[in-house]
C-alpha cells in the first residue's frame, strides 16, 4: 500500500497510536517526543489510524472512542505536536508484517529518523511486532528510538481502557482526572419530545454522537461549542424518562439561562461530574422540584 507522504514530511520523529482521549500518559510520551524533535530539528508527527484496526477486524467488539478525529488532532496540537496525521486504514495495511510496515511506509515513504512509542506498542499484521522488533528494526534502520515509561497516578496505571470504564460507570470525575482536558461528547440538535420545554426547563436533544455516552444519570457540563455560548453550564440527563413512561434512551441538555433555538446546530459539551441517577417520580411537583435542586448543584459546580 503506498501512503501519500505530505510535503512537510521529508524526514521527522513520529509515534505511532490511537491516542484515543488524549491522557496523561500519551502527555508523557509527547513530552518525549517533542524534546527528540528539538534535539534533532525535525517536525513531530503523530500518526494514528481512521478508522481504528479493531473497527475493521472486529467491527461488532471495538469500543467506542473517547474522542473524534478532530477532537484528538486539536488535543494533541494542544501538546505541541506539529503535525497530526491520520492513516486511512485498510486490509491492505493491516496485512503488512511488523518488517514490511516500518521498511515500506515509515522508511521509505515517510523517512522517519527518529521514534517514541509506549512499552506496549505492537504493529504489523496480527499485532506480531512489539517494542523489542521495533528496537532490532531501528537500529538495523539507524532510527532513535525511546520508550516511554508507563503512567501512574497513584498506583493507577493511566490508560484509555481505565477512563473508559469510569465513563461506562459515570464517573466522569475520575476519568477527568486521567485526561488532559475534560471528557467532551458532540452531537447535532434534533427535536425531542418538547416535554422540557412545557416544564419550564427547555432542553436540547443530542443525536448522532460519535463517542462513548456516559452511564444513565445527571451531569453537570459546560458548553465548548458553539463558541458564542461557550461556557454556559448545562444540566445533562442522559437516558429514559421513566416519570412519562418513556424507554428510550436520550441525551438532553438544559443550558441554564439561555433561550434560542439549536435545532441543526452542533452542541459541543464538556462532562463535569455526575450528579444523581436516573429516577422515577411520583408527581410532576416532585420532578419539577427535583429539576430545581439539579440547576441549583449544576451551578455551583459548572458556574453561572
Amino acid at each position: 500500500m503506498r501512503i501519500e507522504s505530505p510535503p512537510w514530511m521529508n524526514e521527522c520523529v513520529l509515534t505511532i497510536g490511537n491516542f484515543d482521549g488524549v491522557h496523561l500518559g500519551h502527555r508523557s510520551l509527547i513530552e518525549m517526543l517533542l524534546a527528540m524533535a528539538s534535539r534533532r530539528g525535525l517536525p513531530s508527527v503523530v500518526l494514528t489510524f481512521d478508522p481504528p484496526p479493531l473497527k475493521l477486524l472486529r467491527p461488532d467488539t471495538a469500543p467506542k472512542p473517547l474522542t473524534w478525529n478532530h477532537r484528538r488532532e486539536s488535543l494533541l496540537k494542544k501538546l505541541g505536536v506539529d503535525h497530526v496525521h491520520f492513516f486511512p486504514t485498510t486490509r491492505d495495511l493491516l496485512n503488512h508484517s511488523p518488517k514490511e510496515f516500518f521498511e515500506r511506509i515509515l522508511i521509505q515513504q515517510l523517512h522517519v529518523q527518529g521514534m517514541v512509542e509506549g512499552p506496549n506498542f505492537r504493529f504489523g499484521k496480527d499485532r506480531a511486532g512489539d517494542v523489542q522488533t521495533l528496537r532490532a528494526l531501528c537500529t538495523q534502520a539507524n532510527v532513535e528510538l525511546e520508550i516511554a515509561e508507563p503512567k501512574t497516578v497513584g498506583q493507577r496505571l493511566v490508560s484509555s481502557t481505565q477512563i473508559r470504564e469510569w465513563i461506562e460507570q459515570g464517573d466522569l470525575q475520575a476519568a477527568n482526572e486521567y485526561l488532559f482536558e475534560p471528557y467532551r461528547i458532540a452531537g447535532v440538535v434534533g427535536h425531542g419530545a418538547a416535554r422540557g420545554r412545557t416544564l419550564g426547563f427547555p432542553t436540547a436533544n443530542i443525536e448522532n454522537i460519535e463517542v462513548l455516552i456516559p452511564k444513565h444519570g445527571v451531569y453537570a457540563a459546560r458548553v465548548t461549542g458553539p463558541v458564542e455560548l461557550a461556557g454556559i453550564p448545562v444540566a445533562l440527563h442522559i437516558g429514559p424518562n421513566p416519570t412519562f413512561g418513556e424507554n428510550a434512551s436520550k441525551v438532553e441538555a438544559h443550558l441554564l439561562d439561555f433561550q434560542g433555538d439549536l435545532y441543526g446546530s452542533v452542541l459541543e459539551l464538556e462532562i463535569l461530574c455526575s450528579v444523581r441517577g436516573v429516577q422515577k417520580f411520583q408527581s410532576k411537583e416532585e420532578l419539577l422540584d427535583q429539576l430545581g435542586r439539579d440547576i441549583a448543584t449544576v451551578r455551583s459546580i459548572a458556574g453561572g
